[in-house]
């Protein structure tokens, strides 16, 4: 009887990994020290943003708890299966997503896995989704520094970085240096630091107000020696435009966070250029 070599299957999962990730141009995973921050919403706004002049995908990688397909317009999506691989879900500009959520039989369906089995589903996204030509593959990572985020650096071969999403209150700040230094010991490449919810603009005065105090994104960047990237001013529309499955950044195009979204995006490409 055939004993089956877990080493022979594991150097062909990632020879798989490695033959898709190929057509990829660039690979971004986008990581928060702690929950609660909008890394989600993040991701998907600068996948709008990017997927306007790019092929662009998204891998929703928090297993226990997904919502890309949500912010999207993708809820009760299924992938599909072929020769070439699973297929995935296609939203809004063409934007490519892959997620657990269109695996579960119902909304209220826990995933109840210990760690080799997430990274075995990892390893399936990676090598098992026919991806296609991309110009840009944004990796959604699970709050902290827990098993999918440690098989997701690990397995993408020539990741070109990590975009790190705080908000400016003390307890994101201490948390996330956590997740700069995590990035560091992966060797991984870090873009820089994304602040959400920076301060509201008052609709009567005009005002800028600090609702978690100001300057946080700065004082950490600075603290770490990285570069913070952007500040997204809070707008109560970006939740709503979530919740309904429509990128903000489509609907309000001409708003200022919409704008904080370009900027970004645009130091992105500057970053990836100069990998």
């Amino acid at each position: 009887m055939d004993i089956p070599n877990p080493w022979e299957q594991k150097n062909k999962d990632e020879e798989l990994i490695k033959q898709r990730m190929s057509k990829i141009k660039h690979k971004i995973a986008i990581i928060s020290g702690k929950g609660g921050v909008g890394k989600s919403l993040v991701t998907v706004n600068l996948a709008a943003a990017l997927a306007g002049e790019n092929n662009v995908a998204i891998l929703d990688s928090d297993l226990t708890g997904p919502c890309v397909p949500k912010m999207l317009g993708l809820k009760g999506s299924r992938l599909g299966v072929g020769p070439a691989g699973i297929g995935p879900a296609v939203g809004p500009l063409g934007i490519k997503v892959v997620s657990m959520d269109f695996l579960l039989p119902s909304d209220d369906s826990p995933v109840i896995w210990r760690g080799p089995l997430k990274m075995s589903a990892i390893r399936q996204f990676l090598g098992e989704v026919n991806w296609g030509n991309l110009d840009y593959l944004l990796v959604d990572l699970p709050p902290g520094t827990g098993d999918e985020s440690l098989s997701v650096l690990q397995l993408i071969p020539d990741i070109d970085g990590v975009i790190i999403v705080t908000i400016p209150s003390e307890v994101s700040q201490s948390v996330v240096k956590k997740a700069v230094t995590f990035a560091r010991k992966m060797d991984t490449p870090i873009f820089g630091l994304v602040e959400n919810m920076s301060g509201m603009t008052c609709p009567h005065c005009g005002e800028l107000i600090e609702i978690f105090g100001g300057d946080g994104g700065e004082r950490i960047a600075k603290d770490m020696d990285v570069e913070l990237l952007g500040s997204i001013p809070m707008d109560p529309r970006l939740s709503s435009d979530s919740d309904q499955g429509t990128p903000f950044i489509l609907r309000h195009p001409e708003s200022p966070a919409a704008e904080a979204f370009r900027k970004i995006v645009r130091k992105i490409g500057v970053k990836v250029k100069e990998e």
